[in-house]
């Protein structure tokens, strides 16, 4: 199996890994005083419905690469729009809601277009599949 084949292979699993972090983070925000704690616990897990569906995408991804590329790629999308209509409504900032986009949606779309990539490099080195490992 060549270089290439295995940094497609991780790279957008860890990518996504990573992107799902950073999302993740946005739930701290229900922990705030004048609530209860199972005021706050709730609003918690609420916040991390978008987490937990991308959890499941990436599952998805992982064991289904072209399946999971292409569905990483339009929620990646997706995403986006949505993140930059709603910016630029509020900010009225061209750069500043390209940035918000680029930095929490565009890993989804790169991941997506990575686990394409990684599906139909190993589909062309069918030995290549059998041999990653994370060394």
């Amino acid at each position: 199996m060549n270089g290439l084949t295995k940094i497609t292979h991780w790279t957008p699993r860890i990518l996504c890994i990573l992107a799902i972090l950073l999302i993740s983070m946005f739930a701290m925000d229900a922990f705030e005083p004048g609530h209860t704690i199972w005021q706050q616990l709730l609003a918690f897990i609420i916040h991390l419905i978008p987490s937990f569906i991308l959890i499941i995408l990436l599952i998805v991804a992982w064991k289904w690469e072209k399946t999971g590329g292409i569905i990483l790629l339009i929620a990646g999308l997706a995403f986006g729009i949505y993140l930059f209509r709603g910016n630029f409504r509020h900010h009225h900032s061209l750069w500043n809601s390209i940035s918000i986009v680029m930095s929490l949606a565009f890993p989804f779309v790169l991941s997506g277009v990575l686990f394409i990539l990684s599906h139909y490099l190993k589909n062309k080195d069918p030995e290549a599949e059998k041999n990653i490992s994370p060394d």
